[in-house]
């Protein structure tokens, strides 16, 4: 039942990319916001890769595809940080519109890219595992606390909070919420992919909000 569901959600994130490429090419292709391309291709590779590992089969081929898994993570969701950093700088704090707040925005990107690296990327082992239908290959050793994670969690939220404050747009917010408070209480579904649907969620929330700001900027 899994690989189709990361085939499901394969798809949603396809028609979130073909969303974020046509608001793109309406409100601007140089937006920082765009961001959140790279940040939903890495998603549709994941669920790919998850998707049709059982079909691929086990062997170097999947296992490399697994390890670009591990990379793109790394390299690519750390941007989310400059996207709630550009979101929030649509209101009215004139401070988060200046330079210093967007070499901080920066830093903290790059610095999140190179701590993640280095605590779970660089030299990775990864072995064969098989759950719930799903082939895919696993770290072998226990991975450190997920600071990155964190980190960007903290960001979309603080922007998300600013926004509901400020422009009375609260669905990114409640996205972010409901994603925390979804991987943190246990699901009594026998699936590891089920839970990935709230990743879908926070997801489809900063989409829409990229929308809003698009939209509102442009009137």
């Amino acid at each position: 039942m899994d690989p189709l569901i990361h085939a499901l959600y394969s798809l949603s994130y396809l028609f979130l990319f073909l969303l974020g490429i046509k608001l793109a090419v309406r409100y601007g292709l140089l937006s920082l916001k765009n961001v959140l391309l790279l940040v939903t291709f890495g998603l549709i590779y994941d669920n790919s890769v998850l998707a049709f590992g059982e079909s691929i089969g086990k062997g170097p081929f999947l296992k490399n595809l697994n390890l670009l898994r591990y990379w793109l993570h790394a390299l690519i969701t750390p941007a989310l940080i400059l996207f709630s950093w550009s979101a929030a700088s649509e209101t009215d704090i004139k401070w988060l519109s200046g330079r210093a707040a967007f070499v901080i925005a920066t830093f903290l990107t790059a610095f999140m890219i190179i701590a993640e690296l280095i605590q779970n990327t660089i030299g990775i082992v990864i072995d064969p595992a098989h759950q719930y239908g799903v082939l895919s290959y696993e770290p072998s050793a226990a991975q450190g606390p997920p600071i990155m994670i964190i980190v960007v969690t903290i960001a979309l939220l603080l922007a998300g909070l600013i926004l509901w404050k400020k422009l009375k747009w609260k669905f990114m917010a409640i996205g972010v919420i409901i994603m925390g408070i979804g991987s943190a209480l246990p699901i009594p579904i026998e699936s590891d992919a089920a839970t990935n649907g709230f990743e879908l969620i926070l997801l489809s929330s900063v989409w829409t909000t990229k929308a809003f700001l698009d939209k509102r900027k442009n009137s």
